[in-house]
């Protein structure tokens, strides 16, 4: 079953990054046809990640308290209705409400990495956290190409068609082959959890408190890059929208180079808590090296990208894999929803701050960014140390 299992969820996080990654280059251009301001348009953006971080953990809990199956197909339904909606959003509050449910519904990683924690062992889970991973690449590199072909064609009601069609593909495949892993459920889940008190409950494991501190520096960092690189690479490489999409899509394909392939192979050279500390590195230097390329030299911009890309590619299954090992009997899903909770919050403040930095300074979201990841791999090397 393991097998069928793994293909059955890449195959479901695959679609789900398509869909999300269709609507990524249209949404701020169709959100301003709408009405919507430059202040909206960065709030329609941020909606999605503040509800993920208010509902992560709660799907999480739910998948401990009532299995992960159930709650997998649930979420899978709900963003097929977001998607619908989306296609006939003409007016710019249902378009807010559609990024709202989108996000609201956002439950399928956090229960898929409670699913291999369920059915993989411990030794071999953080190959399989990375070939989740690799579907999040995947989806990445094709979602925003062909969302872009299809609006041209079929405009933005094409777009949330093809995406709830592919939402419904996501479902039936579910239905069909996903079988549930949870052997015994948790009967101590509360069902709206305040995601603040999720956070603090967890302080008392000092690795979980360490690994949910280093996802939140790294996923703060990533955040703050995403929202300025592309005006970096515009206003200071004159890189044009097609070739920036570009860069993008050379990301996702190192990232399903590493999840999909070589992470296992790393892990076993390495070790987990290794990777960690190399991971918080690698970021740290890419972070550093990206606004420091001379303007006629956007190669070594792409060296920068690929020490940034290799170290998320590192810490992503990683952190993913630990937290798993540290989580409570039957608490699994509660614990890696929150840490997707503690993204979404990073997620949130990171374009906010990263947007600031960079009115001052075109250098300074990478330098700041830079310096909190470096200062967190000295949490990674203390845990590691700890752990000898």
């Amino acid at each position: 079953m393991k097998n069928k299992a793994l293909a059955v969820l890449f195959l479901t996080i695959f679609l789900d990054l398509m869909g999300f990654g269709l609507i990524i280059p249209i949404l701020p251009t169709y959100a301003k046809t709408l009405g919507a301001t430059d202040a909206m348009v960065g709030l329609l953006g941020t909606s999605f990640s503040i509800m993920q971080f208010i509902f992560a953990s709660f799907w999480g809990g739910l998948s401990d308290k009532y299995g992960r199956r159930p709650i997998m197909l649930v979420s899978i339904g709900i963003m097929v209705v977001a998607y619908v909606l989306f296609a006939n959003a003409t007016v710019l509050w249902l378009l807010f409400a559609t990024r709202l449910l989108k996000g609201f519904g956002a439950a399928n990683l956090s229960v898929a990495q409670a699913y291999i924690s369920d059915v993989v062992p411990q030794d071999q889970r953080t190959k399989a956290f990375g070939f989740i991973g690799a579907a999040f690449g995947l989806g990445f590199i094709f979602g925003p190409s062909i969302g872009g072909v299809i609006n041209e064609y079929y405009g933005v009601s094409g777009v949330g068609y093809f995406a709830a069609i592919l939402g419904g593909v996501n479902f039936l495949m579910a239905w069909l082959y996903l079988k549930e892993s949870l052997v015994e459920k948790s009967a101590t889940s509360d069902l709206f959890p305040n995601p603040f008190k999720d956070l603090v409950r967890f302080r008392h494991i000092p690795e979980v408190n360490a690994l949910f501190t280093i996802n939140f520096v790294y996923v703060l960092g990533f955040s703050m890059m995403q929202i300025t690189a592309t005006l970096l690479w515009a206003e200071h490489f004159g890189l044009s929208e097609m070739h920036i999409g570009y860069v993008f899509a050379y990301i996702g394909l190192l990232a399903v180079i590493i999840q999909g392939g070589l992470i296992g192979y790393f892990n076993s050279w390495f070790g987990e808590r290794n990777l960690l500390v190399l991971g918080t590195l690698f970021v740290a230097l890419g972070l550093y090296g990206m606004p420091y390329v001379p303007t006629d030299h956007f190669g070594l911009e792409l060296v920068c990208m690929t020490f940034l890309s290799l170290g998320n590619a590192l810490l992503t299954p990683t952190v993913s894999s630990l937290l798993s090992s540290y989580a409570p009997e039957g608490m699994q899903g509660k614990i890696l929803g929150t840490n997707q909770s503690v993204g979404s919050l990073a997620r949130v403040l990171g374009p906010a701050i990263g947007g600031v930095a960079y009115g001052l300074h075109f250098s300074y979201p990478y330098l700041l960014a830079g310096s909190v990841a470096l200062v967190v791999s000295v949490l990674a090397l203390r845990l590691r140390r700890k752990h000898l």
